[in-house]
This record gives structure tokens, C-alpha cells and sequence, in this order.
């Protein structure tokens, strides 16, 4: 009986549900509500569907079945719409491949208001389209029913509509990523108490943060983060669009879970630990890059023991780590990267036992690492780079199973290499570059390194020792192992490495032939370096196929036979220095009908002969001019190769440029460069190179060329070094060659040339030395065209007798002519007063409407522009007209002003601080005063600043440090005065820093050291070498320590200061030093050899009038080889230095007032055959001088006194 109850009451049940049954199988009859249908029809008609995405959408079709559309199970009133555009897994190749997806898949056009008519919609989701710059529609705020709101990468501008705030039921709220530039955050959104997230992120918002935020007591999420928008705000002269008088407001949010403020102007919340601590479930803290004053040390944080994730990245504490930091044993991420913290690392961090990812990279941390480290058993990435972490690496790193991802770059870390590295199963990428490691590396340190691709271990003084026959457990694709010991043979088990995409064993001691398995992997190698060793044979057929974009460096070897074929897709390619033969012409003929991708081409210093093919403009791609790129960042160099770390060295060359040996690393690849120096090349130079548009410098030095030099030259105007110098050129210098107005370096010295030098503003500035061994006449040299027996040309004289004197009635007319003219413009003039006046104030309106040519006549319909370079004129105008002219319209917009060799005068205004964008400014060479200004620390973005040759005073701004993105800065020439500021050692990404020529007093700043990368790009001819320079200043005291810290360093000028003291034996540490100028200070004491340990590379020593004395064994032999020398004034007496016979490549020797007494050495005058300057003067020198003529040539000049 109950059974059968039982079965009507269920059978009563189902009767109402004719559907049930149907619904659970998923067969659905149910369509959706007509009025939605049409509703969403509608709204399809205004919108723009490249791709075709909404094709399901038809007239006749049920919409709970169309693309993107959710109904309700029951009633069928639609619910959702997931209109989102979702990019494919894997990302883009390229930038190109993203726009082009883009531009085919997402939606555009407009929203119809038909939407309101979808009565049930709760969930709407546009993100990633592009609704080209529209508002937001001001109906979304009328659809009360909506609980998800999702708007964020939708191309939307202008004010938010106050009508969301009606949404009342709306839970999740995202606008990021949109373009709401200099509009605040709209209060009413503090209404909106049922938000649980909200996501204003990087949408370019500006102003105090409304305290209306913290009414919503609902809230779990809250992104206001700013780090891909910033703006000038002037209410705070911050960088940032945000910012807020205090956090107070936090305090309202008791559910936050999620709080981003990354890059809000937080200044002035000096208590912001102590308001974070109020919020008890918070998991995820991001203040990154927000100005925040200190961290303090002493706090309770015992609300916040549920963090998971804290990024106080970029921020100015100046202090050591809190150790209440130490205490979050939850934590599992934690970012204290470039934060300026001190101090050494407690071994308290062993408490961070739930830890998956430390960075505590670009600090000034000192000290030890704490052996407990080893405890942090969860780690996945680890980095301690760019610090000053000494001591040995700990054994304990052994322990850390997890670790895929390992950077030690750039410390100072000593001892050797603990084996237990080798038990880092999954480590992926090593770097440990740049520290002070010694000893052995064996196949044990690599046992189970199954997952490494990427190990950078440069600048140590590591020795690998493995067997013959050891095949590595690895498949790497970036190798850097650049001044290790891998010798005597080639490491056979490179030879195993299949995936090699990057590879630098350069100067490693590695001599023989390379294995033909080797050049097999040429193939997918992007990237190769094996210079300076001692590598020898042919190369043949070895580099015809190569990925595209590939570099290849075999300079400083011994590789002989005839030029290899190359592949057309190399682009930098250095051959110098080696002992190839025979022919240029199948090289540059090779393959004549493929475009070819070639912009550095180094063929210097072998024995090639031959004439020159006409096969340029086929070998070359340098046809076409390109803008200098400003922006040294990125550290890849083509789709081949992708790295993620930015101090990798990735493009290196050493390249003789202007005169100059110099190492070009970052911007390889925009230099457009062919050197085919010291060979024996004949014939005539090719006309077809001039069709070289984008060249930027051609040395052709030291061959045995003949004819003219090209006519037509002068197109080539990119052009900023040409060196011919010691050939057989004959005829005249070419008239258009006035015309290359970037020429910056021109030797012609020591050819046959003849005639005037053509008069322009560049030929004329150059030394005379550089056109001497010619017959050539006019500035600069002393021979004026007019004294050397040169007459005038008569062969047009109208009348001549011999007893008369001679009338020429052309210039006779053309003097009457001149009269006659003169007195018909200015005698009305001077008769007729009204006239006068007239006239006159037509010229002062004329003037004045010139004068303002610059600043009123090109914005008008130019307010887009980007770049301006209007250098090399003479606008003769006050810099501040220009600068407010220029701020009208482009403060926003501009990125590059060059306004370098214009004649500007007067005092920089603090509009110069609103050009927010401006990545590169020079004003080099102008007459403009007045001091360095504040609002310079507001331009974050510049990475280029040349204020050279000008007239500032005053001091430096304290915080010019602000300034992280600058990579090269000149203040040289100019009147400025006061000590260095101590922020500028903040300057981590400086690459060039030129002092010199001004009236800095007070010591040099100890963390100058800290600036590793420091390279030298020289705005005004974009070229690259590593270089530091203080030169013609009043800096006294000692030569910091920290300089020897500078591993890139190549040029260093400290000359004519007031430094005293000793040199500092870490000197010796500057191995890539290649030019040292320490002359004209203080210095005294005792120069030993370990002050030249590592000082491979050197070429030019400076180091007269200063009292040092060079005490070394007699039978030392330096490690370089010197170009120029000068010690005078020291002691390297009383015996004749016999090292110096060791110098093979001197050109300037002056070891004038040196104490020596002795006889010179006879293979010292061998060497002098080769000087062009040589001074032993005020010695007590004795014996005879070789009676032979080649010992002094005739272009040496000798001072024997």
C-alpha cells in the first residue's frame, strides 16, 4: 500500500514536467524568448565582426545555441554573454602576428541600447575587443540585472557614465586596460556595496583616490595598479596618475583578500604597514614602485599572518631588512627587488619555510648568504643579482630541489663551485655571471642537471676540466662560459648540444681546429662567439646555413685559407685578426640574387688582396637610412632567440670606429658598419658602396687602394666615420663629401690626394693630422691655397696689352649695376620719412613672426608627433619659447627632441618636466644657462640625456637617481659645481656617464661600483663603448674601491682631478678595461703587478704627473698589449723597464722623468720603427744609437733630450 502511494505521489510530481525527462538528457526544445532573440540580433548589426565569430547568430536559429550566449535551463530568458576574444595558447612569434590577429578577430563598432530588452542578463563580458575610443555607453547603467561586468582591454576613453553607480546588484566589476587618461576615479563607485571585485588597473586614471573605496565592506579584490600607465600629475609633481594623503580608507575592507597599488604615488602614507596590518584576510599585497618613504623596522604584523604574496619591488627604503619581514612562515612570494636595501641577509629568512619565489635582486646588500637557505626546500626561483653578497656560495644550495630558476649575477661571490649544485634536478636557468669564482668545475657539478637550458657563467676564473669522451645529461640553449679555461683542445661535448642557440667561449683559452660536428650545429645557432683563442683551418663551407638574424664573431684567431660563404640571413659577421687569404670578391659576390641581411661586416687585420668586387649594394643591407633606436632595454636579437634576463650580453663585437678600438654590446644590432682595414687590397674603392644609404662607417685603412675616392660620397648620409688612411688615393676629395653632416671621424692621412679641402662645417673641424702625408691645401691646415705658388686662373679677359692695364668689363658692369641698384631701393628710403618708417616696422613684424616660426608654425595640424630633430640650425631663440610652444600639445605625445648645434639660449622652465614620454633629449651644443632642474626627475622614461657643450651652473638635483631607465648621460662642458649626488649611484641601467669639463668638487661616491652595465652610447654619434669619465674637475680624496666592481668598464678617464692617495689594486679586476687616463692628480705610492693582473684588453695608459713608481720583477711580461703610454714623472728606474720590449703594438711611448739610468735595450729600438711618438727625455739614459734608418720613420716624432 505505502508503495503504491508512494508511485502516484511521484507520478504527480513528474506529470507537471512534461520536460524533465528531456531536460536530463540534454534534448531541450525550449527556445529562447523572441523578444531576446531580436534583442541580440539588434545588437549584432552594430557591431563589427571581422572574423565572422557570431555566424550562429540568424534570424530563424534558437540564440540559447548561439556562440557565446547562456540561457537559463527553464525559463530560457538569456542570462550570460560571453563575448570575450580569446588569443590562442603559446602567445605570437611577433608583434606583427598579435596586431594581425587583432585586427581579424576581435569586435569593433558600436553597443546597441537593444540590450536592455535582455531583461535576465546577469553576466556580460566584452573584454579584449576594440571599440576604437568610444565612451561607455551610459545604458549599461540601466541594467539593474547585471552581477558581472567585465569591460577591461576593450578600447574604451573618456569619463566613466555615473550611471553604473545603479548597479546595484553588480558583484565583479573589471575596467582595466582601457584609456581613461586624466579623468579620476569616479566616488560614486563607493556605492556600489555589493562589488566583491573591482579592477581599475592601468586604465590611466588620475587624482587622490577617492576615500568613497573604502565603503566597500564587500570587497575581496582591488587592482589600481599603474605600472603600463603613467602619468604626469602636477598636484604632487609625481610620475604617477594616482595617488593619496593617507590609507585610512583601507581600514573599511575588512574582507579584502587581494590588494594591488602598484606605481601609485604612496608618499605620504608613512604609515602604510601599520594600515595593511588592519586587514586580516588580506593573501596579496602589491605596492611596487610607489615611492614609498622607509619601511619600518619595528612593527606588528600580526593581522597579516595569512600573506601569501608581497611585491614591495622599486620603492626607496634605504635601510636593511626589517626582521619583521622574516616572520611570514605562509609566505610564498615575496619581490624586494631594486628597493635600495642594505645591510647583509639575516639567517632568519629560514623561516620563510612556505617560500616558492625570492627576489632580491639590484640591492646594495653585502655580506654572506645565511647556509640556511638550504631550509627554503619549496623555492622555485631565486635571485640574488646585482649585489655586492660576497663569500663562498653555500653547499646548502645543493638542497633546494625545487629550484628551476637560479640568478647570481653580478656579486661577489668567491671560491669555487659547490658540487652539490649538481643535485638541481630541475633547474632550468643558471646565471652566475660576473663574480669572482676560481677552481675547478668537473662533470660532477653536473651529474643531474637534466632540465638546464639556459647557464651563464661569463667573467669568472673557472676551469672545467671533463673527459674526452663526457657527453653533458643537459640539452642547452644559451651557453656563455666567456674567459673560462676550456683548453688546451675545443670541448668535444659542445658537439652534443643540439638545441644551441647562444653560444660564448670566447677568450678560453681553446686552441686546434674546430670538429666538422661542430659547424653541423651552425645551423640553429644564433648567435656565436669563439674570439680570441687560438683556433685555426679553414672555415670553407661552415656558416652557408644559419638562422635568421645570426651574429658570429671569430675574431682573434688564427683561421687562414679564403673567406667562407656565408649565409644571407647573417647580420653581423667579424673576421678580423685572423690569417685569411686570397680574394674579397666571391665573398661579397656570393649568392648575388638574394637579399642579403648583413650590417656589420669586420674583415680588419688579415692578408686578403685582390680588388674590391662592385658586389656592395648585393652584400650590404645598409641601403636604407634607419632612425637610431633609443630604446637598450631589450636584450634578444631577433625571433631566433628570445632571454629573459636583460644583462645578458647577447650582441658583442670589438669594432676600430673613429680612431677607436671600442665593444659594441647592446646595440649591435642598429650599427651598420664594414671594416676591411690593414689587408692587401687593391684597385680602385667601388662606386657601388656609395649605394650604402644607412652605412654608418667604412674603414678601408691601411691597403694599398688606388684612384679617387667615389664622387658622388656625399649621399651617403648616414655616414659617421670614414677612415682611408695609408693607401694610394689620388685626385681630390670629393666636394659632396661637406655635405655628410654626421660625419664625426675622417682620416685620410698618407694617401697621394691633392687640391684644396672642400669647405663645409664638418671637413673643416677635423684635426690636420688627419689629412697630413697629402697635397692638400686650405683650414685646417696651415697651407692656404694661396702661398704655394698657386695663381690665379686667366683665360676670360676681356681686354689685355702688355703695356696696359688689364679691364675686365664684365665686373666693371657688375659694379655699375650694384650702384645703380643700391640707390634705387635705399634712396626713396632716405628722402621720404613716412617710407622710412614704414619699411622699417614691416622688417620688426617680419622678425617677429620669424622668430616665432619655430614654435607657432609647425604644431598647428603636428600635434602627433613623436620625434623632433631640428639640430645643426640656427634658431638663435630662447629655449624656454620653444619648450612652452612645444608643451601646447605634444607634452604627452613626444619621445625624442634633439635639438643638439642650434644656437639656443637662456634658462630651462619646468614645462621641460611635463614631457612625460620623452625617452631621448639633447640639447648638445648650445649657449643655454642657468641651473639643472628639479622637475628633470619627473621624466621617468628617458634613457638619453645630453646636456654637453652648454653653459649650466649650479649643482645637480639630489634625487636625479629617480631617473632608472637612463642608459647615457653627458653633463660635459659645462659650469657645474658641488659634489656628485650619491643617488646617481641608483642609476642602474647607466651604460654612459660623462662628467668631464665642469667644477664637481668633494669625493666620488662610493656606490658608483654599483653601476655594473655601465656602457658608454655617445648621443651625439650613437656609438657604443664602456666608459666612465670625471675628466677636468676639482675631485679630491681617494680613487674609490668600488670602481674595481665595474667588470664591463672599458674607458676610464679620471684625469686632471685632485685624487690622492693610492691606486686601488682591484683595478686589476677591469678586465675588459681598454683605455685607462689617470694623468695629471695626486696619486702616490707603489704600482705593483696585480694591479695589471687582468688587464687583457688594455691599449691606451695614461697615468703621467702623478707620483707612483712601478715596482715589478725583471723578467715580467705584462698581460697587454699596449697602443699608447704615458708615465712620465714616475719612477721605473733605475734600470730600463725591460717589459716594454714585450710591446709590440706601441704607436705613443713617453717615459720622460722616469729615474731610469741605463742602456736601451736594442729590441727596443726594433719596436721604434713602428712609434709615431716617443719621448725618453730628462733620464740619465747612455749609450749609442743604432745608425739605421728604419729605426725612426719619418712620421715619428722623437724626444731623446
Amino acid at each position: 500500500m505505502e508503495g503504491s502511494l508512494g508511485f502516484l505521489f511521484l507520478a504527480f510530481l513528474i506529470i507537471p514536467l512534461p520536460n524533465f525527462f528531456i531536460f536530463c538528457t540534454g534534448h531541450s526544445q525550449l527556445r529562447c524568448i523572441d523578444t531576446e532573440r531580436q534583442a541580440l540580433l539588434n545588437f549584432k548589426q552594430h557591431l563589427i565582426d571581422p572574423s565572422n565569430r557570431l555566424s550562429s547568430w540568424t534570424a530563424r536559429g534558437d540564440c540559447c545555441l548561439w556562440e557565446g550566449v547562456v540561457c537559463h535551463n527553464l525559463t530560457g530568458h538569456v542570462q550570460q554573454l560571453h563575448l570575450r576574444t580569446s588569443y590562442p595558447e603559446g602567445g605570437f612569434a611577433t608583434y606583427e602576428q598579435e596586431e594581425a590577429f587583432e585586427r581579424r578577430s576581435m569586435f569593433g563598432g558600436k553597443l546597441n541600447p537593444s540590450l536592455l530588452d535582455l531583461k535576465h542578463l546577469n553576466y556580460f563580458d566584452l573584454s579584449f575587443n576594440n571599440f576604437s575610443a568610444s565612451p561607455i555607453p551610459e545604458f549599461l547603467g540601466s541594467m539593474k540585472s547585471l552581477t558581472s561586468l567585465n569591460l577591461s582591454h576593450a578600447g574604451f576613453v573618456g569619463l566613466i557614465p555615473h550611471q553604473l553607480g545603479n548597479l546595484s546588484n553588480l558583484n565583479y566589476l573589471d575596467l582595466s586596460y582601457n584609456d581613461f587618461s586624466y579623468t579620476p576615479i569616479p566616488s560614486f563607485l563607493g556605492i556600489m556595496s555589493s562589488l566583491t571585485h573591482l579592477d581599475l588597473s592601468n586604465a590611466g586614471f588620475v587624482g587622490l583616490i577617492p576615500h568613497q573605496l573604502g565603503n566597500l565592506s564587500n570587497l575581496h579584490y582591488l587592482n589600481l595598479n599603474l605600472e603600463s600607465f603613467r602619468i604626469y600629475n602636477f598636484e604632487n609633481s609625481s610620475l604617477s596618475g594616482l595617488y593619496v594623503n593617507n590609507l585610512e580608507w583601507l581600514s573599511g575592507l575588512p574582507l579584502l583578500q587581494h590588494l594591488d597599488m602598484s606605481s601609485v604615488y604612496l608618499s605620504k602614507a608613512s604609515d602604510w604597514v601599520q594600515l595593511t596590518n588592519t586587514l586580516p584576510s588580506l593573501l596579496e599585497l602589491r605596492l611596487s614602485d610607489c615611492q614609498l618613504p622607509f619601511i619600518p623596522l619595528v612593527v606588528d604584523v600580526h593581522n597579516m599572518t595569512s600573506l601569501r604574496h608581497l611585491d614591495l619591488s622599486g620603492n626607496y627604503f634605504n635601510s636593511s631588512i626589517p626582521n619583521w619581514l622574516y616572520s611570514f612562515s605562509r609566505l610564498e612570494f615575496l619581490n624586494l627587488r631594486n628597493s635600495n636595501l642594505q645591510g647583509t641577509i639575516s639567517s632568519a629568512i629560514g623561516n620563510l619555510s612556505s617560500l616558492t619565489n625570492l627576489d632580491f635582486s639590484n640591492n646594495q646588500f653585502s655580506g654572506t648568504l645565511p647556509q640556511n637557505l638550504g631550509q627554503l626546500k619549496n623555492l622555485v626561483e631565486l635571485s640574488f643579482s646585482q649585489n655586492s653578497i660576497s663569500g663562498p656560495l653555500p653547499v646548502s644550495f645543493g638542497n633546494l630541489q625545487s629550484l628551476t630558476y637560479l640568478d647570481l649575477y653580478s656579486n661577489q661571490f668567491n671560491g669555487t663551485l659547490p658540487q652539490s649544485f649538481g643535485r638541481l634536478s630541475k633547474l632550468d636557468t643558471f646565471y652566475i655571471d660576473s663574480n669572482k669564482l676560481k677552481g675547478v668545475v668537473s662533470e660532477v657539478h653536473f651529474d643531474n642537471l637534466t632540465s638546464l637550458r639556459t647557464l651563464t657563467a661569463s667573467g669568472n676564473q673557472l676551469t672545467l676540466k671533463a673527459s674526452q669522451n663526457w657527453i653533458p645529461p643537459f640539452q642547452l640553449g644559451v651557453l656563455s662560459l666567456q674567459s673560462w679555461n676550456l683548453g688546451p683542445n675545443f670541448p668535444v661535448w659542445l658537439c652534443s648540444q643540439r638545441n644551441l642557440r647562444y653560444l660564448d667561449i670566447s677568450n678560453t683559452r681553446i686552441s686546434g681546429v674546430v670538429p666538422p660536428s661542430f659547424w653541423n650545429l651552425s645551423s640553429q645557432i644564433g648567435f656565436l662567439n669563439l674570439s680570441q683563442n687560438l683556433l685555426y683551418g679553414e672555415i670553407v663551407n661552415s656558416l652557408i646555413n644559419l638562422p635568421s638574424d645570426s651574429m658570429i664573431d671569430l675574431s682573434s684567431n688564427h683561421f687562414n685559407g679564403s673567406l667562407p660563404y656565408v649565409s644571407s640571413n647573417t647580420i653581423v659577421l667579424d673576421l678580423s685578426n685572423n690569417s685569411f687569404s686570397g680574394s674579397i670578391s666571391h665573398f661579397l659576390c656570393y649568392k648575388m640574387n638574394e637579399p642579403k641581411q648583413m650590417q656589420l661586416l669586420n674583415l680588419g687585420k688579415n692578408h686578403l688582396s685582390g680588388k674590391i668586387a662592385n658586389c656592395w649594394m648585393n652584400a650590404m643591407a645598409t641601403k636604407d637610412i634607419s632612425d637610431y633606436d633609443t630604446s637598450f632595454g631589450s636584450s634578444s636579437f631577433g625571433s631566433a632567440i628570445a632571454y629573459s634576463r636583460e644583462s645578458l650580453p647577447l650582441e658583442s663585437a670589438l669594432l676600430v670606429i673613429k680612431g677607436q678600438i671600442r665593444e659594441y654590446s647592446t646595440i649591435l644590432r642598429l650599427v651598420k658598419c664594414i671594416d676591411l682595414s690593414m689587408n692587401n687590397l687593391s684597385g680602385e674603392i667601388p662606386i657601388e658602396v656609395t649605394t650604402l644609404q644607412g652605412l654608418q662607417s667604412l674603414n678601408l685603412s691601411y691597403n694599398l687602394l688606388i684612384g679617387s675616392i667615389p664622387e658622388n660620397i656625399g649621399t651617403m648620409g648616414s655616414l659617421e666615420s670614414i677612415d682611408f688612411s695609408v693607401n694610394q688615393l689620388s685626385g681630390q676629395i670629393p666636394s659632396s663629401m661637406s655635405s655628410l653632416t654626421f660625419l664625426n671621424h675622417l682620416n685620410l692621412s698618407n694617401n697621394n690626394l691633392t687640391g684644396k679641402i672642400p669647405f663645409g662645417t664638418q671637413l673643416q673641424s677635423f684635426n690636420a693630422s688627419n689629412y697630413i702625408g697629402n697635397k692638400l691645401c686650405g683650414p685646417p691646415l696651415i697651407d692656404n691655397c694661396t702661398t704655394s705658388g698657386a695663381k690665379p686662373h686667366i683665360d676670360n679677359i676681356g681686354c689685355q696689352d702688355a703695356r696696359r692695364f688689364v679691364v675686365d668689363w664684365f665686373y666693371v658692369s657688375m659694379a655699375l649695376g650694384f650702384v645703380v641698384g643700391f640707390w634705387s631701393a635705399c634712396g626713396p628710403l632716405l628722402l621720404n620719412k613716412k617710407w622710412r618708417i614704414m619699411y622699417f616696422q614691416f622688417l620688426d613684424h617680419m622678425g617677429y613672426k620669424l622668430k616665432g616660426v619655430v614654435s607657432l608654425l609647425p604644431l598647428g595640424n603636428l600635434c602627433n608627433l613623436r620625434e623632433i630633430r631640428l639640430s645643426s640650425n640656427k634658431w638663435s631663440q630662447e629655449i624656454s619659447e620653444i619648450l612652452e610652444s612645444l608643451s601646447r600639445c605634444l607634452s604627452d605625445r613626444l619621445e625624442i627632441l634633439d635639438l643638439r648645434y642650434s644656437q639656443l639660449h637662456g634658462h630651462l622652465t619646468d614645462e621641460l618636466g611635463l614631457f612625460k614620454n620623452l625617452v631621448k633629449l639633447s640639447f648638445e651644443d648650445n649657449s643655454i644657462s642657468g641651473p639643472i632642474l628639479v622637475s628633470l626627475e619627473n621624466l621617468s622614461s628617458l634613457t638619453y640625456l645630453d646636456f654637453s657643450n652648454n653653459q649650466f651652473n649650479g649643482t645637480l638635483p639630489q634625487n636625479f637617481g629617480q631617473l632608472k631607465n637612463l642608459v647615457g648621460l653627458s653633463f660635459r662642458n659645462n659650469s657645474i659645481s658641488g659634489p656628485i649626488p650619491v643617488s646617481f649611484g641608483n642609476l642602474s641601467s647607466l651604460t654612459n656617464l660623462d662628467f668631464s669639463n665642469n667644477q664637481f668638487s668633494g669625493t666620488l661616491p662610493q656606490n658608483f661600483g654599483q653601476l655594473s652595465k655601465l656602457e658608454n652610447f655617445l648621443i651625439e654619434s650613437n656609438m657604443l663603448e664602456v666608459s666612465l669619465s670625471f675628466r677636468n674637475n676639482s675631485i679630491s680624496g681617494p680613487l674609490p674601491l668600488s670602481l674595481g666592481s665595474l667588470s664591463s668598464l672599458t674607458h676610464l678617464d679620471l684625469s686632471n682631478n685632485l685624487f690622492n692617495g693610492t691606486v686601488p689594486q682591484n683595478f686589476g679586476q677591469l678586465s675588459m678595461l681598454d683605455t685607462l687616463f689617470i694623468d695629471s692628480n695626486m696619486l702616490e705610492g707603489v704600482v705593483s703587478k696585480s694591479h695589471f693582473s687582468n688587464l687583457t684588453r688594455l691599449t691606451t695608459f695614461f697615468a703621467y704627473g702623478n707620483r707612483l713608481t712601478l715596482n715589478v720583477s725583471h723578467d715580467w711580461i705584462p698581460p697587454f698589449q699596449l697602443e699608447y703610454l704615458s708615465l712620465r714623472l714616475w719612477n721605473l728606474g733605475p734600470k730600463f723597464p725591460p717589459w716594454l720590449c714585450s710591446q709590440r703594438n706601441l704607436w705613443y711611448l713617453d717615459i720622460s722623468n722616469a729615474q731610469i739610468s741605463d742602456v736601451i735595450p736594442p729590441s727596443i729600438w726594433n719596436l721604434s720603427s713602428q712609434s709615431y711618438y716617443l719621448n725618453l727625455s730628462h733620464n740619465q739614459i747612455n749609450g749609442e744609437i743604432p745608425n739605421n734608418p728604419s729605426i725612426l720613420s719619418t712620421s715619428v716624432t722623437p724626444d731623446l733630450q
